[in-house]
């Protein structure tokens, strides 16, 4: 049986489109020889984190009324 994410998940799924462009972006930066790319792919990176454990931690924004 698959284990499943306890992540809360938008109607858009925000949380695992987040964790997969960082998986992504990790990836990138091993696969990357140049240093000035390597430091960009990982400031993106970070950025993301900080934008996810911010959602995370508002869960709230996914509870607005659509009107």
């Amino acid at each position: 049986m698959a284990a499943k994410s306890r992540q809360p998940k938008g109607p858009d799924g925000a949380p695992s489109s987040l964790n997969g462009a960082i998986e992504a972006l990790d990836l990138a930066k091993e696969n990357s020889r140049i240093t000035q790319v390597k430091a960009a792919f990982g400031s993106v990176g970070a950025l993301l984190v900080m934008i996810r454990v911010g959602f995370l931690l508002v869960p709230s924004i996914n509870r607005w009324p659509l009107i």
